[in-house]
């Protein structure tokens, strides 16, 4: 028994397991509770109900997250952000595998015992330093895809690594290959970004003999294992038949499969380019931010020293990047208020930057070592001071990016939808505008149960059939059935269910529809964040006050660090709500509560101190 216990106890990588816990840890200390903004909302309600995401759907990851819902703690929106952790924490570990193989022939100035432990440390290093990026950091403590699609590019590139070692041999060994590609067409169900990565795949295949290329059997081979791998796919028209609760694009049928798979429900307007925006277009793949300088000054150390030794993997490295910018920058020319979208795409490339940052760590250790006294090296004092000063790159990737990424107590997005409930009376319609403020509803009332008597409609929406075809009830009869839809704005699509809908229940809109639609032939009634339509014109209505005392604000007062975009918008939507039923009450002369509603936008946003000074300043007020 004991021999066994020692067997098992040799076999364990102690330093492997713990490029996988130590992130885990970290991430579930700043792990979002519930439900958070962008996308989240709606992944959510996809993963719950085994549903189809926005394209291009995403089959992979909502079968992924779907078994984590049945955990039997926290909320299902907590399960699914836990299910995220782990995927980025297992790509922490493909991190570590890689740097182990490149350095697995690499010798150090010391024992072979005491050289692997030094090599599995740095490893070990290079994977906490990139569990500490920014990027990877935000994307692990909510529900996002893109740490799956990174652990899988890892996965793919270390076959492709081992593959190469025993061609190296002199022997042949397809299966490596094989299972490579069945990722590659599994990976394109969590994002389609592993299609950059194919040509660096190709040429880790190419460049250790460019007449394989000729291998037709092989090649057929290959694109066989990857159509199983893409076969997850087949989840959206199996899906869709059963009319799950999120059934994006309805793939039924094989045009609406391609439509949703081919994103050509997206508008495709490029902007102009000048020098500016191309600049910031490239700075969405930057190595300084996530790994700080001194991390980009390892990654060039070690990207030349092992373009010498292992020139096909770093050339694979450097064409993958070329490939990302050439793509992303070049091809999809993001809007420069979108270009945060595609820093997203770049995790891959992070992960295997993370590994030359691990090489340029052994680069260093091992001159460090040469040069240095042999009395030294062996001290007690110098190895522990060593392994501080390896500890020191992720150490400071850490403190740099915790506060930042710390969402333990993000309860904005789920407070703001909760809030958006509390507004509406019983048997009302809401017409939501932007995803942050529509895919949290989803959440709540799809998942959570909340307000099922309530009907929330997406207005970007209405100008697809399948998206009326989820409301059943609603639309059944409506005059957009019979209109071309491809050719309709969605605000005159709005317009038309706003007046179907004004005779039959309270129609309301929310605060962004508010701002980004007219509504000419009605008055708005201000409750809160939400505004309901009332017929005619006059002079303004007097704004329900009494919904704020429904509200929970938790977060917006200063008390929670993480902001991110539509964090910071809904905290300004509160602010600009007071804001306006404090403008509307000093026209209607209700000075006192007034200036009380200034007073609370001032509260929420200090930076609205000015505008608020020239309202009142407006009413001689001081």
């Amino acid at each position: 028994m004991n021999r066994l216990f020692s067997d098992v106890q040799h076999r364990i990588d102690i330093f492997a397991v713990a490029s996988v816990i130590i992130p885990l840890l970290i991430y579930l200390f700043t792990l979002a509770p519930s439900v958070t903004f962008f996308d989240s909302g709606e992944f959510l309600t996809a993963i719950f109900s085994l549903g189809i995401a926005h394209s291009p759907g995403y089959p992979l990851f909502v079968n992924y997250a779907k078994p984590f819902t049945y955990l039997p703690f926290g909320s299902i929106a907590f399960r699914v952000n836990f299910a995220t952790a782990v995927s980025a924490a297992a790509a922490c570990y493909g991190v570590y595998l890689i740097v182990c193989h490149f350095l697995a022939e690499e010798s150090l100035n010391t024992g072979e015992r005491q050289s692997s432990v030094y090599k599995k440390i740095i490893a070990l290093c290079a994977a906490a330093t990139f569990a500490f990026s920014a990027r990877l950091w935000l994307q692990s403590n909510h529900d996002k895809p893109y740490p799956l699609i990174s652990f899988l590019s890892a996965m793919v590139f270390y076959l492709l690594l081992l593959w190469r070692d025993r061609y190296r041999q002199g022997e042949e060994h397809p299966a490596y290959v094989y299972l490579g590609a069945f990722l590659c067409g599994l990976a394109f169900g969590a994002h389609q970004t592993i299609i950059l990565l194919l040509p660096s795949f190709v040429f880790l295949i190419l460049s250790m003999n460019w007449r394989l290329i000729t291998r037709v059997k092989e090649f057929i081979l290959a694109v066989f294992f990857a159509v199983i791998g893409f076969s997850v796919h087949l989840h959206m028209p199996v899906r869709a038949t059963q009319n799950p609760l999120l059934n994006w694009g309805d793939s039924k049928t094989l045009p609406q499969f391609l439509w949703n798979l081919l994103r050509q429900g997206y508008p495709s307007e490029k902007p102009v380019r000048d020098l500016t925006l191309l600049w910031d277009q490239i700075n969405a793949f930057n190595i300084p931010h996530e790994f700080t300088s001194g991390g980009l000054v390892l990654l060039v150390i070690g990207l030349i020293a092992f373009l010498k030794k292992k020139r096909g993997e770093a050339a694979a490295y450097l064409i993958g990047i070329v490939v990302f910018l050439l793509v992303i920058v070049g091809y999809f020319n993001a809007l420069p208020d979108l270009i945060f979208l595609t820093e997203e795409f770049f995790t891959p490339l992070y992960l295997l930057s993370a590994v030359f940052v691990g090489l340029g760590l052994f680069v260093l250790v091992q001159n460090a070592l040469v040069l240095l006294p042999g009395g030294w090296v062996s001290s007690l004092s110098f190895k522990v001071s060593l392994v501080l000063l390896l500890l020191a790159t992720p150490a400071t990737v850490c403190a740099l990016h915790y506060i930042e990424n710390d969402q333990h107590e993000n309860y904005i997005a789920y407070d703001y939808a909760t809030n958006t409930l509390r507004s509406l009376p019983q048997g009302a319609v809401l017409f939501t505008w932007g995803d942050s403020g529509a895919f949290p509803l989803w959440y709540l009332q799809g998942v959570e149960k909340m307000r099922g008597d309530l009907d929330i409609p997406h207005t970007p929406h209405l100008v697809f059939k399948w998206y009326l075809d989820t409301f059943p009830q609603l639309f059944r009869y409506s005059m957009l059935r019979s209109v071309p839809l491809e050719t309709l704005p969605p605000e005159n699509a709005l317009q038309l269910v706003v007046m179907e809908q004004y005779a039959r229940r309270p129609v309301f809109v929310d605060f962004s529809t508010r701002y980004s639609v007219q509504f000419p032939d009605y008055r708005l009634l201000q409750r809160g964040i939400c505004y309901q339509l009332v017929r005619g014109n006059g002079e303004d209505l007097y704004p329900d006050l009494a919904v704020w005392h429904n509200y929970i604000l938790r977060g917006i007062s200063g008390d929670m660090f993480f902001r991110d975009l539509d964090t910071g918008k809904a905290i300004l939507i509160y602010a600009n709500s007071h804001l306006e039923s404090g403008e509307t009450l000093l026209r209607l002369r209700q000075l006192g509560q007034g200036v009380e509603e200034l007073r609370a936008a001032e509260r929420i946003a200090p930076q609205m101190q000015m505008q608020v000074a020239q309202i009142l300043g407006g009413y001689g007020i001081r």
